[in-house]
């Protein structure tokens, strides 16, 4: 999913900042009836309202309704297809649409798509895990590709309704996908150790809380969740956990390699062929200026693991660009 000017510069939905923007876009979309330069303010103050909430469905609506009455048929496909992105729905499913009958068909698409996949959660839900949904959902969301930073926020949240409704295994599974290709969200990650730590799974525990102090260094998890381990050993023989080794945290981080993108290894080799071969740090700093920041991040954790340094500093300047996107 490619994030494009709307979605460039967004941080996590702010509900307040969007409803006043809407409202603006709505007056000013009014005043247009009898002054028709009001009309780029409209669509200024929409597409604020879009960028600081996508997840309310007015704020899609008023700024299609406007791309609509300015006649801008390519901005109402522009439009439709973020939106259909951030859904994880094909947007080459309008391309067979000219301007004409996106003239005629571009609200109805929108309430359509808003319909089948409601941008609230709740509703979400209520409409998901109706008979059949969740085994359907589980099989769509598997092959989508989260990059875009909305979307994940909006399946994150998603992730959410399923563990609520007692699919752990599934939330697990699938939040990793997400993490993997958004790896900065240490509440996620601290989330999820806190959950492997209760089904006594340690290892696993223990990488989700190195990943959640690695992208917040407030946070001390990892720390505290190695002290809560050593004070459970009562000196009756119990065997003492131990922090995973460098061969776990290698197969660990190379697995969320491959998750940050299930086609790396081809690419990666299509990459090497061309190019005479790359060293896996060549790699890395490649996918980094290509902005392909998941990937090269966990390529240079699993080298650091293995006690590269070059690729600890790499790992670090990828990690500090993941947090300011």
């Amino acid at each position: 999913m490619a994030t494009t000017d709307l979605g460039s510069s967004l941080q996590h939905p702010r509900r307040s900042l969007g409803n006043r923007h809407r409202s603006q876009a709505e007056k000013f979309l009014h005043l247009s009836t009898n002054d028709k330069s009001n009309i780029s303010w409209a669509e200024q103050s929409a597409r604020q309202a879009v960028l600081h909430d996508f997840t309310h469905p007015d704020n899609w609506r008023v700024l299609l309704t406007i791309k609509l009455e300015s006649q801008d048929f390519a901005g109402a496909r522009a439009v439709l297809d973020e939106l259909f992105l951030i859904l994880g729905r094909d947007p080459d499913l309008l391309s067979q649409l000219d301007g004409l009958e996106l003239k005629q068909s571009a609200t109805n698409l929108l309430e359509a798509a808003l319909f089948i996949d409601p941008l609230d959660p709740d509703i979400w839900w209520e409409l998901t895990s109706q008979e059949g949904g969740v085994v359907e959902f589980l099989q769509r969301v598997r092959s989508l590709d989260f990059t875009d930073q909305r979307a994940n926020i909006l399946f994150s949240r998603r992730m959410e309704r399923l563990l609520a409704d007692g699919y752990e295994d599934e939330y697990l599974e699938l939040t990793r996908k997400l993490l993997a290709q958004r790896p900065s969200n240490h509440e996620a990650w601290k989330k999820m150790g806190h959950l492997h730590e209760r089904r006594y799974e340690f290892d696993q525990a223990w990488f989700c809380y190195d990943q959640a102090q690695t992208h917040s260094t407030n946070l001390t998890s990892r720390d505290d969740f190695k002290i809560r381990m050593e004070s459970i050993i009562d000196g009756k023989g119990k065997i003492a956990w131990k922090t995973p080794d460098i061969a776990d945290r290698v197969e660990f981080l190379t697995r969320m390699q491959v998750l940050a993108n299930p086609t790396m290894e081809i690419a990666k080799d299509d990459d090497d062929d061309e190019g005479g071969g790359l060293s896996e740090i060549d790699y890395a700093r490649k996918l980094f200026t290509e902005e392909r920041l998941s990937e090269a991040f966990f390529i240079c954790r699993r080298l650091a693991a293995e006690g590269d340094s070059e690729a600890k500093t790499l790992a670090e300047q990828i990690r500090e660009a993941m947090n300011g996107e």
